[in-house]
């Protein structure tokens, strides 16, 4: 996986979201509407910013294309070289990213990232204070022994359908002893890894350049949706940006 270089000294939370609503304002007005909070958008209700992204599908659309196509990059699933790129800006803690995971993400991976057409590419975002931090950065740690998405896929199959689960330190080992990462004593230390925090800013900070403060949001190649809706609100998306990409290799 490949992570933000230390600088020495581990980010404090205050910092992070000074950063996170510096930003977040300073850029809201390159992608304005691409926020949701739980509250605004449950899944399969789709209002205003899905009208907008389906009128945007098309070769006019702004490049929004944050996708990194790292080879090796724990927190992605999918061939580099897909058509599609997925980016998912995510906090462990928000339900409707839990839904997502649960009810949408299963299929996409069946019919388009298992067949080289899609790859899916993790950020995080933790919008829901401290315990999504931390938890954020026990995801990459996991991954630091190949059991990311293993971590990832557990902590919202446990997630309520409302409200915030809680995600203790004790919590984090637990379900990194259950999902099978190797070496709990390595994971343990890792939840303090400057490194890994530096990590989780440096995904958040990304978000708030696009005015993203709130969750989920995703860009699917440069096409941006937010909120946990429906599968066909995702596979129409997809389908347009496979149609163009094979438009342009012709």
């Amino acid at each position: 996986m490949s992570s933000a270089p230390r600088t020495g000294s581990r980010p404090s939370r205050r910092t992070l979201l000074t950063v996170l609503a510096t930003l977040a304002v300073a850029t809201l007005v390159l992608f304005i509407g691409f926020f949701i909070t739980e509250d605004q958008a449950p899944q399969g209700q789709e209002g205003s910013a899905v009208s907008g992204v389906r009128e945007s599908v098309g070769p006019s659309k702004v490049d929004l294309d944050t996708s990194r196509r790292i080879d090796g990059d724990a927190t992605a699933l999918g061939a580099v070289d897909a058509p599609v790129v997925l980016v998912e800006y995510a906090d462990y803690r928000c339900p409707f990213c839990g839904l997502f995971s649960r009810d949408t993400l299963p299929p996409l991976v069946d019919k388009y990232v298992d067949e080289g057409q899609v790859r899916i590419e993790w950020r995080d975002l933790p919008v829901f204070g401290e315990e999504s931090f931390q938890a954020a950065v026990a995801g990459r740690a996991a991954g630091e022994q190949g059991k990311f998405w293993e971590f990832n896929k557990a902590v919202f199959a446990d997630a309520p359908e409302r409200g915030h689960i809680a995600l203790p330190p004790e919590e984090l080992v637990r379900i990194a002893e259950n999902v099978g990462v190797p070496d709990i004593k390595r994971f343990t230390a890792d939840l303090n890894s400057e490194e890994l925090q530096q990590a989780v800013t440096a995904d958040a900070e990304e978000a708030a350049a696009l005015g993203a403060t709130g969750t989920p949001a995703f860009l699917i190649n440069d096409v941006p949706l937010t909120g946990a809706q429906p599968l066909e609100v995702f596979e129409e998306i997809i389908d347009a940006a496979l149609a163009e990409a094979e438009a342009e290799a012709q």
